[in-house]
């Protein structure tokens, strides 16, 4: 007798032999080979294929187009295999680190419970002990006790001696990385997890600044130590390190003499330089240790005399542990310890120099982020703005920084010499004359003649900043150059380089006179962006004729309230026809430095507060500020001109006093936006300019949703009127954006949460058009953007529940749902004037 459950599989087996028929190998072949050649289901040329196909001429084509959706079933299902097996390898790796963490933080728990009851019994014993010596006497046992001195190794420049103070190096350093040597603190704001950097730790209450990271990373353990050797790959603070000496130690270990120079943030405190020795070793486990420390009189070793104006540094045994991780990749522990010598510097910048956690920031966590970045471009084709490869941007923006630090270093080795001031203020005048410096920025002219310039002047100065956000204040300046620059100022410098923009994308720059703003894209660094600049500063024909507009390679970073950072900069350089990789570059530009981090915890006087480090809100929802507001910080501005010999005298009046216009303005902006004269209680960010049109389009948005949706998109008594409609709308968390009703809809206007999802500007918003926007998908971009516009101008409006968009800076973000609609003049009485799109809760992938 037949069961049910055996009548079932009959009936499923009779129906898969009706639905599936068995092919030959050769038809087999030729499937796969259509599959190839045509991935698209509805393809036109892959029928054509299949009929001409005599292989598969007697097949029914119905079951080949089963089989070709089998077939993508299975291609998808293999592709989200291997992503999850990736994620599973990955979470594991992290688990792991997570459990050695743990097992790190128990033990240092336990040598804290007995430090603690070491010193209770040594505070009670010390109250019994009585200090009558009168009755002290010694027993011996008669025995005569026999001592075997043991010398110390040697501890000279000798390879026996480097041999020596490397091994205690290593020991110390493996202390620090996995042991309880440090207590470290996990740096509030970040949260370990498998999209995190890893797991930032910085020290508390130890001698120096010390900051401690791990992560996983997906390259080779050899190629990690081979990028994180070469300092002045990833750390734009370093001006140079030079390998002195190196010498064979053991089984394929290496001892090596790096003489390390570091530049200054600021023009008020000189430059650190280290000489050091660095280990680099393979333990019994596999790991790949390399670990360093700084050689003095106190240590031994190699001397190496003082360098002016560098004041020495110590490096406390620091270095990299590097592990192979079981599902690819390597684990690597990070240790940076320092002694800064902060008593050498002006008292007002003295906490950037006791701060582990700008250590952190600038050493720990930027080589990690380098490395995850590099291993993702192994992985991943990956093109950027223009055409451009993220490593040729990487080498921008470091040329961009790196010519900024040695413009405030102003060393004489790089051929500075200063220019006597006027003592009337702060402001430094120097002169760089060097043929290097020189050679740097030649260019060219128009039609082909050579332009050499005979020197460089840079103008430079500090000041300080009291109760203001540096970020709000470099968002400023940024956004609004008008307000301190003089255009026609900076033509005249930079026509020395004579650019010809003629290889510029003109049809995407052409017709604006102002500001306009073109993104390029990410960095490593996920605050910081490149982009392009256009000014436009012709005031007549003739202006036109010989400078045309003026274009600057900009980048920016510290402009969110709510990230964490150690300074915010804004660097800009002019730039040539080419804009080319080696493009000569002479940066100017502001840095701002806050002294008072509330990210720091390594001084004795700083409370642990974990409530602070879980708050959760909205970043709407904080007073401007908040987060990353200083009531001290350190501004300092340089900017370079190029310049012929026999104008130097005037140019460096001219620099003059254009820096003391620049500082004015500057404190001018300032003051404006001090936290106690600019922004009540409640408002989010800055608001836009309140014009009448701005307020007219913004009732009509509001009037326009209610005649379309039948619901308020703000609350009804902020639609009282068109001012007030405008800062709800401006406030509001979902992402409003209006776009022109045109066949290739352009972008314009947005507030303060698409601007955040855009990544851009309301100076840039009308260089991006909606069809670059909607939808993460490349090949569904116009499609959809058509969709959209037509179903918004045949009903009015349109829905779309969830989907993915795009930043300008190619950035994907998700939303829960998008909706859009027609905005009409008079609020449904008029014509229609544009179209306007709300993304809800939007977020970055």
């Amino acid at each position: 007798m037949v069961t049910a459950r055996e009548a079932r599989e009959a009936a499923a087996a009779a129906m898969d032999a009706s639905k599936y028929v068995r092919y030959t190998p050769e038809q087999v072949e030729a499937l796969e080979r259509l599959y190839y050649e045509c991935p698209k289901p509805s393809s036109l040329r892959r029928q054509q294929l299949v009929r001409e196909c005599a292989v598969l001429a007697n097949v029914d084509p119905k079951q080949i187009k089963v089989w070709f959706q089998n077939r993508r079933c299975r291609e998808k299902q293999r592709k989200e295999s291997g992503r999850l097996q990736s994620l599973n390898r990955k979470l594991t790796a992290m688990n792991k680190l997570l459990m050695e963490e743990n097992d790190r933080l128990q033990k240092q728990v336990s040598h804290l419970v007995y430090q603690n009851g070491y010193y209770r019994q040594q505070t009670h014993s010390a109250g019994l002990a009585t200090t009558d010596t009168s009755c002290e006497s010694v027993v011996t046992s008669g025995q005569q006790n026999v001592v075997v001195v043991v010398p110390p190794p040697p501890r000279d420049a000798s390879p026996a001696g480097l041999m020596s103070i490397a091994e205690e190096t290593l020991t110390e350093f493996l202390s620090k990385a996995t042991g309880t040597a440090v207590e470290w603190v996990q740096m509030p704001g970040m949260k370990p997890g498998p999209d995190s950097i890893g797991i930032i730790a910085i020290s508390h209450g130890c001698a120096g600044v010390a900051a401690r990271a791990c992560g996983l990373v997906g390259m080779e353990p050899a190629k990690v130590a081979e990028i994180l050797k070469d300092r002045p790959l990833w750390l734009r603070d370093c001006r140079s390190m030079e390998v002195v000496n190196v010498l064979p130690a053991g089984s394929n270990g290496t001892i090596e003499l790096l003489y390390m120079q570091l530049y200054a943030p600021t023009t008020l405190a000189p430059a650190r330089d280290f000489w050091l020795m660095r280990y680099t070793s393979i333990l019994d486990d596999g790991s790949l240790v390399v670990c360093e420390r700084s050689l003095s009189s106190k240590q031994g070793g190699p001397s190496m005399p003082l360098v002016q104006p560098f004041v020495r540094g110590e490096m406390l045994p620091s270095g990299f542990l590097i592990r192979p991780s079981d599902g690819g990749g390597s684990v690597i522990h990070i240790v940076d310890h320092l002694d800064l010598e902060p008593w050498s510097v002006p008292e007002v910048v003295r906490p950037l120099y006791e701060s582990s956690a700008m250590v952190a920031q600038k050493m720990s966590m930027a080589a990690l982020r380098y490395l995850r970045q590099v291993a993702h471009e192994d992985t991943h084709s990956v093109i950027t703005g223009w055409g451009r490869q993220p490593a040729a941007l990487r080498a921008l923006s470091q040329k961009l920084t790196r010519g900024l630090n040695e413009t405030l270093g102003g060393l004489a080795d790089d051929g500075w010499s200063v220019i006597e001031s006027d003592g009337v203020d702060d402001v430094c005048i120097s002169v760089n004359s060097s043929p290097s410096k020189v050679m740097s920025c030649t260019a060219t002219f128009s039609d082909g003649l050579p332009m050499v310039s005979t020197g460089v002047l840079c103008a430079k100065a500090s000041m300080l900043l009291q109760d203001v956000s540096p970020p709000s204040l470099l968002r400023f300046l940024r956004e609004h150059r008008s307000q301190w620059a003089d255009s026609s100022l900076d033509a005249f410098f930079a026509s020395a380089l004579k650019p010809n923009f003629s290889n510029l994308p003109m049809s995407r720059l052409g017709g604006f006179s102002g500001q306009v703003i073109l993104p390029l894209a990410h960095t490593s660094d996920p605050e910081e962006f490149l982009e392009v600049i256009k000014i436009g500063n012709a005031s007549n024909y003739q202006d036109t004729l010989m400078h045309r507009d003026l274009f600057l390679l900009q980048m920016y970073n510290g402009i969110d309230e709510n990230t964490m950072g150690t300074c915010s900069e804004l660097i800009f350089a002019p730039i040539d026809a080419s804009f080319g990789d080696d493009s000569p570059l002479l940066p100017s530009g502001f840095r701002i430095i806050p002294m008072e981090s509330p990210l720091d915890t390594s001084s004795p006087n700083c409370t642990l507060d974990l409530a602070s480090t879980l708050e959760v809100g909205t970043p709407g929802s904080r007073i401007p500020g908040h987060s990353r507001s200083s009531s001290k910080a350190v501004m300092t501005i340089a900017f370079q001109f190029a310049f012929e010999s026999h104008l130097q005298d005037s140019v460096a009046a001219m620099a003059r006093q254009y820096m003391r216009s620049i500082i004015s303005s500057v404190q001018r902006i300032a003051l404006a936006l001090s936290s106690s004269h600019l922004v009540p209680h409640g408002s989010s960010r800055l608001l836009p300019p309140v014009t009448p049109e701005a307020a007219t389009l913004s009732r009509w948005i509001v009037q326009s949703y209610r005649f379309h949706f039948g619901a308020e998109l703000i609350k009804a008594a902020d639609a009282s009127s068109g001012e007030s409609a405008l800062k709800a709308l401006w406030q509001h968390t979902s992402a409003i954006l209006c776009c022109s009703l045109k066949a290739m809809p352009v972008l314009t206007f947005a507030n303060q949460s698409g601007l955040d999802m855009l990544e851009t500007t309301l100076a840039a918003l009308r260089e991006i058009t909606m069809d670059k926007v909607l939808d993460y998908d490349q090949g569904r971009k116009s499609l959809l953007c058509a969709d959209l516009m037509a179903s918004v101008a045949e009903q009015g409006y349109a829905c779309v529940e969830g989907g993915t968009c795009a930043s300008s800076m190619g950035r994907p973000a998700s939303y829960g749902k998008a909706v859009a609609w027609k905005v009409l003049d008079d609020g449904g009485a008029g014509a229609a004037h544009c179209v306007c799109f709300a993304f809800m809760d939007w977020s970055f992938v």
